[in-house]
């Protein structure tokens, strides 16, 4: 693949911005500077840098963030900063494959919710991860305002009725870790869905923390408002 065109499916710009910036000297490859936008590179594996950052190809991009609170997963907030701030520029502009454009959050958390959050440029894996039909567990760790009690983690577990819904809601499985400390495992996501099924048996979520997808947990490393590459195996855990 030539350099430029590699710099463009990473989402430098445009093919002739790409062209610009190698021929500008802001590409280095192996310790050296690279001037010739044309000349040919192996784009499996490749590490190079732009402007002293350090990349490595993708051909797809998969990626965690831990979200933080006051943030919207959406391009055009209303209310709150996108969480798409939080990511360098040639994430949110990788050049469209199918029907997405950049990198998207792969399903949406409130804007005061925080933990782990996908996003990928790959729709086939979008749509697996969304999708009902998988189960994909999901865990969040909530704060409730009243204390927890045996009963409340029962009917949780039973089922609770939403009232867009008549068909009971089920939690895959819950935990009381503390009194007000409750680890709920999801495996599909409606409309606010932990706080309506909390105040189904009379409590109130007071802080929500997605922990886990699948079987890809958060890092303890990875704070509020950063983000890394996912790795093979982040990618097996999550295929399960």
């Amino acid at each position: 693949m030539q350099l430029q065109d590699l710099l463009y499916s990473q989402g430098f710009g445009t093919r002739r911005v790409c062209a610009g910036l190698v021929q500008q000297g802001h590409v280095e490859i192996g310790g050296e500077t690279v001037t010739d936008a044309t000349a040919e590179v192996q784009d499996e594996g490749l590490r190079f840098r732009v402007d002293g950052a350090e990349w490595q190809y993708h051909r797809l991009a998969y990626v965690m963030l831990h979200k933080p609170a006051g943030t919207e997963c959406s391009q055009k907030p209303s209310t709150y900063p996108s969480i798409y701030t939080l990511l360098p520029g040639p994430l949110r502009q990788r050049p469209q494959k199918g029907a997405v454009q950049g990198v998207q959050a792969v399903g949406r958390l409130d804007q005061d919710t925080t933990g782990l959050l996908l996003l990928t440029d790959d729709g086939q894996f979008i749509h697996r991860m969304n999708s009902p039909r998988h189960h994909v567990p999901k865990v969040y760790e909530v704060t409730v305002k009243h204390p927890l009690d045996q009963r409340q983690v029962d009917r949780l577990l039973e089922g609770v009725v939403l009232d867009d819904d008549p068909k009971p809601v089920r939690a895959a499985a819950c935990e009381m870790v503390g009194e007000h400390h409750l680890r709920l495992t999801l495996t599909e996501g409606k409309y606010h869905q932990v706080k309506r099924m909390l105040a189904a048996v009379s409590n109130r979520v007071e802080g929500l923390h997605r922990s886990r997808i699948g079987g890809l947990a958060l890092p303890a490393d990875l704070l509020p408002g950063q983000w890394r590459w996912l790795t093979a195996e982040d990618l097996t855990a999550l295929r399960g």
